[in-house]
């Protein structure tokens, strides 16, 4: 399958989600409880989010599947029903989908690190293979392996989506800004060595979200288009930088306009994909879909 590169033929740039974790938290998910689990429990609830952004003017959007890693949800007694509840992220946002509108199945880190031994490649490589089967059989388009900090585990993810599916796969690290300007994530990898280390794999789309605005992944986005000057480059960026508030709550203080007057930079850089991350709400989206009309 190739919808994504094909949607990028037509269009030239997409505009992708934002933030999910806000909406189910407004809907009533609890501190604690498991957002996964709402897509066999409130699917209504949760299709509404991929229809707020696909209203919104989002060319795709994700899952309620970040966290379906069978090793997360054992921490909530649902290891069992990985293959379900991913599956049921899919059929979810599919729903919401219209002619020509795409759903990537979200996969992120299991939170386990295979260095330190707390877990082995091939059962690593077992979670991940119930996680794309699951979102597969749903329907999604492609696979979008997000918010990676660590090779050796995105290598699993990606060698269980190329052994068990047909899909497109999208990899996106998070990277830090170092004190000497360089861009690192928390295991050390740079986008170079994400670049490097992922190609036998041959990526359909490579990128970067979380940790930073939209400011702040300009540079990102240059580091990757040198070294990878071929590949579509997505970037999912936060609502600016993360503050804590004088109530000591974390906050993401770029308004949707805001953010979208950084957009264009990005666009120059070489980003071929554009959507947010966390603190990002369906207006955010929808000023972003006007700066890519008029860039475009």
């Amino acid at each position: 399958m190739s919808a994504i590169k094909d949607l990028l033929q037509k269009k030239k740039i997409l505009v992708s989600d934002g933030a999910w974790g806000t909406f189910l938290i407004a809907k009533g998910l609890k501190p604690g409880e498991c957002p996964e689990v709402w897509n066999l429990e409130r699917p209504d609830d949760v299709q509404t989010i991929p229809a707020a952004y696909f209203d919104a003017g989002a060319d795709m959007v994700l899952t309620n599947s970040f966290g379906a890693s069978p090793f997360k949800l054992d921490h909530f007694g649902l290891a069992d029903k990985t293959f379900e509840i991913n599956k049921a992220a899919a059929e979810i946002s599919k729903r919401a989908a219209g002619t020509g509108q795409l759903v990537l199945g979200s996969v992120g880190p299991t939170g386990v690190i295979l260095m330190m031994g707390q877990v082995s490649p091939d059962e690593l490589y077992d979670g991940f293979a119930k996680q794309v089967t699951g979102l597969a059989a749903g329907g999604v388009d492609a696979i979008c392996i997000e918010t990676m900090s660590a090779l050796d585990e995105a290598e699993q993810a990606l060698k269980a989506v190329r052994e068990n599916t047909d899909l497109e796969v999208v990899t996106t690290f998070t990277f830090e800004e170092t004190v000497d300007g360089d861009f690192r994530t928390m295991m050390g990898v740079s986008p170079e060595d994400m670049i490097n280390a992922l190609s036998a794999y041959n990526i359909d789309v490579i990128g970067t979200n979380c940790g930073n605005g939209m400011k702040q992944m300009l540079g990102i986005v240059e580091r990757i288009k040198k070294a990878a000057p071929d590949t579509p480059i997505l970037v999912h960026a936060n609502a600016g930088k993360p503050v804590i508030d004088d109530a000591g709550k974390t906050v993401f203080p770029e308004s949707p306009q805001e953010m979208a007057e950084l957009v264009t930079p990005i666009l120059k850089a070489g980003a071929s994909i554009v959507g947010g991350c966390c603190g990002t709400t369906p207006e955010h989206i929808n000023q972003i879909r006007k700066v890519v009309e008029q860039y475009k």
